[in-house]
């Protein structure tokens, strides 16, 4: 007789073979009844819907001024609460609509909502890192400088000039208060390239309500109206002025300390944009990119200009400025790109929406272009390309230096409106999805906009005219720039000054432009999201087409990136790959 096992000598056949296929019966259930509980759900659906549209309302609650912009009106002449109270609530709230998304039980959701999800956990993650973690409201004044915009007051023909004077007035009778926490939290000594953005910013606000604001109001008729207006901007000016002079008050007890240092960087990454790569690794990223378009910008050269240094090939193209000026060769260079666009099938245009080109306010000026969008609840209103004017203090020759070639602004255009952030916000305020069109990250936003830039050119965007391909490798180029002196000045010890001399070297800028953005990596430390945007981009786009025609397949590669909204680039990669998602870069 062969031995059996305990089982079996224990128990008749008949009986075993009665408690296994009940065991298989059950366990066959089990994988019924998990199943179905997988299924999505009406009433899952329904629960998540409630509690994204309550993240959205109490998100507009505690940013009135991030309201306005979306077109939530009814928050109109509302500022933030600001004083260590609210700064608290804010925090508080954060973290218990972030503890609620996480606990939300996503097995009866579909796929869209699950990716809505982790959607929402990334954007309080990075709301909870600007306003906890980094300490920027008690640090930067950018924290506060982008809330006080009054864009969509003044430019914004949202309603009657009345309406927007109304709503102005009680945004100006705000501002006092604010200034008053913003003045009690900002700690000094403040590092000294965030004493002179705070000038910039609250002295241009002062200058801009004082010389402009009166006149964009002046034809409204109704003297009541006028005299509130008039109290309320004249105390808002004075509010601003004194803050302006607070500000410049700091610089003698300015210092150097603006460092996050490497694990709050490392910290930023992931929590702002769900990047975690070593960040050497990352920095050897960004050197191949640089290296890359360098290579790049010595043979545009060697064919423009044969035996002429970098720099002075790139000056030559540099110099060919605008005939007239900058925002009217901009106006020209949009309906070029329009055509080119729609000519080479690169991405769909949603709607018949266009843009307009105006000089910067003075308190925008510290960069060299934007534009303004109007977000999701405003119907059929202008967005706005804004070109900055030089600063009058620099000399004659540094102002000259700062004007745009015209080379260099046509891809400044594409950036910003064909096929860049005017598209992109196009499309995402279509998005399926109305989380994805309120929350538009920063490496989406700017990644796809300066992705666009060698995207057209590859295209033919130039018809390989070395001028164009300069202007072109003269915006990466800055962007590389700002990338590895993002790095280096936050987590390697790198001076304002190195930064500037590497503008200067590697990326062939004027001095002005140097100065200003090397001062910029240390009060927007994830600046570095251009690139950083961009390569994740590339690499995504070369392995979703691999098996769907490759270039045949652009439009349809953009259309789909596009339809997200603008959620950190890592979850997108992760839902359009699937599994085989892989490497970031």
């Amino acid at each position: 007789m062969t031995k059996r096992s305990i089982a079996e000598a224990s128990y008749p056949i008949s009986l075993l073979r009665a408690l296994a296929m009940a065991v298989i019966a059950v366990i066959l259930a089990g994988a019924s009844l998990a199943g179905r509980a997988a299924q999505p759900t009406e009433e899952a659906a329904e629960q998540w819907n409630v509690f994204v549209q309550s993240f959205i309302d109490g998100y507009f609650g505690l940013n009135p001024t991030f309201a306005v912009v979306q077109g939530r009106h009814e928050y109109d002449g509302r500022l933030p609460d600001w004083s260590p109270a609210g700064l608290a609530a804010a925090k508080n709230w954060l973290h218990g609509q972030r503890d609620r998304a996480a606990a939300f039980d996503a097995s009866g959701l579909d796929e869209a909502r699950r990716f809505e999800r982790d959607y929402l956990i990334a954007v309080a993650d990075r709301e909870l890192f600007w306003l906890e973690s980094s300490r920027f409201p008690y640090t930067n004044p950018q924290f506060y400088s982008g809330a006080l915009d009054p864009d969509v007051y003044v430019v914004r023909p949202y309603a009657p000039l009345k309406d927007r004077m109304r709503a102005y007035t009680g945004y100006a009778n705000a501002i006092p208060g604010a200034v008053e926490q913003i003045r009690a939290n900002l700690k000094p000594p403040l590092p000294a390239t965030y004493v002179n953005i705070g000038h910039i910013a609250f002295g241009g606000f002062a200058s801009f309500f004082e010389t402009d604001v009166p006149g964009i109001f002046a034809s409204v008729d109704d003297r009541k109206l006028q005299a509130e207006f008039k109290q309320a901007n004249d105390a808002a000016i004075a509010a601003l002025k004194s803050l302006d002079e607070w500000f410049l008050s700091q610089k003698a007890s300015a210092t150097n300390d603006f460092a996050l240092g490497a694990e709050l960087y490392k910290e930023m990454l992931w929590k702002t944009e769900r990047v975690e790569v070593p960040l050497e690794q990352l920095r050897q990223i960004g050197e191949r990119d640089l290296d890359r378009n360098i290579a790049a910008m010595r043979e545009a050269c060697a064919a423009l200009a044969p035996g002429v240094p970098i720099p002075d090939c790139v000056k030559r193209v540099d110099v060919e400025k605008p005939k007239d000026s900058p925002v009217l060769e901009a106006r020209r260079q949009l309906e070029q790109l329009k055509a080119f666009l729609t000519g080479k099938k690169l991405v769909s245009i949603p709607g018949p929406e266009e843009a307009q080109v105006n000089e910067s306010p003075p308190y925008q000026r510290y960069n060299s272009a934007y534009i303004s969008i109007p977000g999701p609840y405003e119907n059929n209103m202008p967005s706005v390309y804004y070109i900055a004017p030089p600063d009058p203090a620099w000399t004659k020759e540094e102002q000259q230096a700062y004007i745009p070639g015209t080379a260099m602004l046509m891809y400044t255009s594409v950036h910003e409106v064909w096929p860049g952030h005017f598209l992109q916000f196009l499309h995402a305020n279509r998005s399926p999805s109305k989380f994805g069109q309120v929350f538009v990250g920063y490496a989406f936003a700017e990644g796809w906009a300066h992705y666009s830039e060698e995207m057209m050119w590859d295209a033919g965007l130039g018809k390989g005219d070395p001028k164009s391909r300069i202007g072109q490798l003269n915006q990466a180029l800055l962007r590389n720039v700002r990338f590895l002196s993002s790095i280096g000045m936050h987590t390697a010890g790198m001076t304002v000054e190195q930064s500037e001399q590497m503008f200067r070297e590697k990326a062939f800028q004027d001095a002005g432009t140097s100065r200003q953005q090397a001062a910029r990596g240390t009060f927007d430390p994830a600046y570095l999201n251009y690139t950083m945007g961009k390569l994740m981009i590339r690499k995504l786009r070369e392995d979703w087409t691999a098996s769907r025609g490759g270039r045949e397949a652009w439009q349809a590669f953009h259309d789909k990136f596009l339809s997200f909204g603008g959620p950190p680039i890592p979850l997108v990669r992760k839902a359009m790959l699937g599994h085989k998602a892989g490497p970031l870069f």
